[in-house]
C-alpha cells in the first residue's frame, strides 16, 4: 500500500467524538475515503457530514463493536461496495470510574468486551481481503495500559494493556501478508473523557496535569490523529507491532 494507492477506504470505530472524531478528518484531509461508525448517531452523522461539507469523502455507518453479527455485517456491506478495506482505526472505548471493591463480573466483562473484544470483532472479519492486498490496522491502547496503573480504573488499565499483547500477536502473525499492525498509547489529552469529572480528571484535575507534562500542555486530539495518520502510511512501511506513547513526554520525564 502506498500513497499513490489513495483514495483508501478507512474504517474508524468511535469517530464521532474525540480522538476518533480528529482521525476521521486527518485521514479525509489526506484524500481517504472514511467510514465514520459510532454507537452515537447523530454524532457520527455530523463527523460525516462535515467531511463532505470541507470536500472530503465519508459516510456513517452506526456500530456497536460489543455486536459481532453487526461488525461483520458492516464489514461486509463495506467490502461489496468498496471491494475491502485498506486501513481500520481501532478506537472505541470506555473507561468507567469504579472501585475494586465494587467492581462487578458485568462491569469488568463490558470494559474488556468494548476496549479489547471490540477491536477483534471489527478487525477479524475483514482480515481475508486485507490479506489478499496488505493494509494498515492502528489499535488505540493509553499510557495506562503501557506504564501506569489508574486507580478505581483498574478494568481499563487491564484491558488497555491487553492491546499492547494483540496488537504485538496479530502483528506478527499477519507480517507476511503486509498487513501492518500498531498502537498509539495516547497521554492526558482534552477529550469529553479527559474532562469527565465523574470518570476521569476533570477540568480542574486535567489542567493540574498539564503542568507536570514535560511539553507543558494537554494533547490536543489532532495529536494523536496525525500519529495514527502516520502509523497507516507507506512512511511507517516498515514499522509493525509497535505501540507508541504520544504523551509530551510525560513518561520518560517522570522521576
Amino acid at each position: 500500500m502506498t500513497e499513490a494507492s489513495s483514495p483508501r477506504i478507512v474504517l474508524v470505530t468511535g469517530a464521532g467524538i474525540g480522538i476518533g472524531k480528529a482521525t476521521a478528518e486527518a485521514f479525509a484531509a489526506a484524500g481517504d475515503h472514511v467510514v465514520v461508525t459510532d454507537v452515537l448517531a447523530a454524532e457520527g452523522e455530523a463527523v460525516a457530514a462535515g467531511i463532505r461539507a470541507h470536500g472530503g469523502s465519508a459516510e456513517f455507518r452506526r456500530l456497536d463493536v460489543t455486536s459481532t453479527e453487526g461488525a461483520d455485517a458492516l464489514v461486509a456491506e463495506i467490502e461489496a461496495r468498496h471491494g475491502g478495506l485498506d486501513v481500520i482505526v481501532a478506537n472505541a472505548g470506555i473507561a468507567h470510574r469504579v472501585p475494586i471493591a465494587a467492581m462487578t463480573d458485568a462491569k469488568w466483562d463490558h470494559t474488556f468486551d468494548v476496549d479489547l473484544k471490540g477491536m477483534l470483532r471489527v478487525i477479524r472479519p475483514a482480515l481475508p481481503k486485507m490479506r489478499a492486498k496488505g493494509g494498515a490496522i492502528v489499535c488505540l491502547s493509553s499510557i495506562m495500559g503501557v506504564a501506569y496503573g489508574w486507580d478505581e480504573h483498574v478494568h481499563y488499565s487491564a484491558a488497555k494493556a491487553g492491546v499492547v499483547g494483540f496488537v504485538r500477536g496479530l502483528a506478527v502473525e499477519l507480517a507476511k501478508d503486509g498487513v501492518r499492525v500498531n498502537g498509539v498509547a495516547p497521554g492526558y489529552i482534552r477529550t469529553a473523557q479527559l474532562l469527565s469529572a465523574e470518570n476521569s480528571l476533570g477540568p480542574e484535575g486535567a489542567e493540574k496535569a498539564a503542568a507536570f507534562i514535560p511539553m507543558g500542555r494537554l494533547g490536543e486530539a489532532s495529536d494523536i490523529a496525525d500519529v495514527i495518520l502516520f502509523l497507516a502510511s507507506h512512511g511507517a512501511r516498515y514499522l509493525t507491532g509497535q505501540v507508541i506513547a504520544v504523551d509530551g513526554g510525560l513518561l520518560v520525564g517522570r522521576y
